[in-house]
């Protein structure tokens, strides 16, 4: 895998840390719907520590999308085939999508409440009244597109370990240091610039 098909360290660091941090959102988006109303305030507490990460992942996927379009994604690697590629690809634009719907739809549901929006505590100012059927829309726009997101996670993941067991040197493209457990016989079947690269 050479230059021109591997991540560079930024993005690499944000796809990890964007990545971590959606699982463990999505996870506590979906325990805290059984958390019980009783005895009252400990609701409300993981939903308003949910808010408030929340906003913390939208800048840093703001972060990470402002550096996708200031920097032209890697070449996918000749070992992929065109079914693949176009797979990934779309996995790709999909899992973009759904990270800037999930956030963006859970700030404005809360925001059409009758309950302010507090950022780890501190109350964030009202842009409008609280409106029950603006917030029961987005709410349930939020729900839908977390179950889509964990869909296409899922598909990310299965793609990644496809990669990992055939050991074609795809995993290399988000991965540090040294060749991971590369096939180099495989590489060298996709092509001499590959090939170079695991040398």
């Amino acid at each position: 895998m050479n230059d021109s098909t591997r991540y560079n360290r930024v993005a690499v660091l944000l796809h990890w840390l964007v990545g971590l941090a959606v699982l463990a959102q999505l996870t506590l988006g979906f325990w805290m719907e059984d958390v019980p109303k009783s005895p009252p305030g400990v609701r409300a507490s993981w939903f308003n520590f949910h808010k408030s990460t929340g906003m913390v992942i939208a800048l840093l996927i703001a972060l990470r999308i402002i550096w996708r379009l200031m920097h032209k994604a890697p070449a996918l690697p000749d070992v992929m085939n065109a079914a693949q590629k176009t797979l990934a690809t779309w996995n790709h634009r999909l899992l973009y999508f759904c990270m800037i719907v999930m956030p963006l739809s859970g700030f404005l549901g809360s925001s059409f409440t009758p309950y302010p929006i507090k950022f780890f505590g501190s109350p964030l100012p009202r842009f409008w009244e609280a409106n029950p059927e603006m917030k029961e829309i987005l709410a349930v726009i939020h729900s839908s597109v977390a179950c889509v997101l964990v869909a296409l996670i899922g598909i990310h993941l299965l793609g990644a370990l496809y990669h990992v067991i055939k050991r074609d040197g795809v995993i290399d493209r988000m991965l540090w240091g040294h060749p991971f457990n590369v096939n180099q016989e495989l590489i060298q079947k996709a092509g001499p610039e590959d090939s170079a690269a695991h040398h």
